[in-house]
């Protein structure tokens, strides 16, 4: 009798070991599949304002995965409606989009959209790959597979309140500067699939995405 209760009380034992492991592995498994997205780990909290951003990591270089949508002063929303801050994020002129990011972020350089667009595949393909799933004229859209989603969100230009390109443009600031007053964008229309850089007037209000240190 003390021989059977003796081998009934391992063989619990030996239950009770291999049912942790399996709950362990289980538990494991699990936490490999939760979607990336729901780690703070992905989100920018603004401390000036409360606001957060989803963030991604393409290449070495970590990105904010929204538009800025910071107030300061020669920052605007589409059409000057709140509710396209919200969808967009603000417009910026040049000299306040350098200085608009928040601490341990800043506005990229030329060499670092480079980089970018470089990670993705190369300027022919990196609009389709950057671009959202949605909201671009004529089913303009891009695949987003980096995660970055780039949404049209028009400009503003310097004569006035006028507003152009919702849907079918979105234009990036770089804090280099070009020649004659002017500072290089990247840039991401609608009806195509390329990322291209330009320069431009200071002026004007673009979108900002910032990038981490």
């Amino acid at each position: 009798m003390k021989r059977l209760a003796l081998t009934i009380f391992l063989t619990s034992l030996l239950v009770v070991a291999l049912t942790g492991c399996d709950e362990k592995e289980m538990k494991d498994s699990r936490s490999e599949n939760v979607p990336k997205e729901s780690s703070n780990e992905n989100v920018l909290k603004d401390a000036r304002d409360g606001k957060s951003y989803k963030t991604v990591k393409i290449g070495e270089q970590v990105w904010m995965a929204e538009n800025l949508n910071y107030k300061t002063e020669n920052s605007y929303c589409y059409k000057d409606d709140e509710a396209n801050c919200v969808k967009y994020g603000r417009l910026y002129g040049w000299d306040v989009a350098k200085s608009a990011c928040p601490a341990g972020w800043h506005l990229p350089s030329m060499s670092e959209f480079y980089a970018l667009i470089g990670a993705v595949g190369g300027d022919d393909v990196a609009g389709k790959k950057l671009k959202s799933t949605s909201g671009g004229l004529d089913n303009g859209n891009g695949d987003d597979v980096f995660g970055f989603s780039a949404l049209p969100a028009g400009i503003r230009k310097s004569d006035g309140d006028y507003y152009d390109g919702e849907g079918d443009v979105v234009r990036f600031w770089s804090s280099s500067e070009g020649d004659g007053g002017e500072a290089w964008f990247m840039q991401l229309d609608y009806d195509g699939d390329g990322a291209y850089l330009f320069s431009y007037v200071r002026n004007w209000g673009y979108s900002v995405r910032c990038l981490k240190d």
